[in-house]
């Protein structure tokens, strides 16, 4: 029986409208990477770019090369679209001069 040889991962990839989760049988020794292009994945969402992919395993970030065990997650990260520390400073200084969140309780 030739399951016996393979696990079942899966890969995982969202946009802000949209997700996918592929389930796939792959061979021990299986790298992300190469459970990525198994899964065909690049081909529905061409603007993931395997130049410049990052990738993880249940929510942390694992280099390509890493062999995964069975019932892994493979999860494809997209790019960050702002830096999250100027998007803080940003909205701190906006409720600062808008005077948000806090307030005066007197009346």
């Amino acid at each position: 029986m030739e399951n016996a040889e393979q696990i079942a991962v899966e890969v995982a990839y969202a946009k802000p409208d949209e997700q996918l989760i592929l389930k796939l049988e792959v061979v021990p020794g299986t790298t992300l990477q190469q459970a990525i292009e198994q899964s065909g994945i690049l081909d529905r969402f061409p603007e993931i770019d395997p130049t410049r992919l990052k990738a993880g395993v249940f929510g942390k970030l694992k280099k390509l090369d890493q062999t995964l065990r069975a019932g892994d997650r493979v999860e494809i990260y997209r790019p960050l679209i702002a830096d999250p520390k100027q998007v803080r400073k940003q909205r701190a200084a906006q409720g600062k001069r808008m005077k948000k969140g806090g307030g005066d309780l007197e009346a």
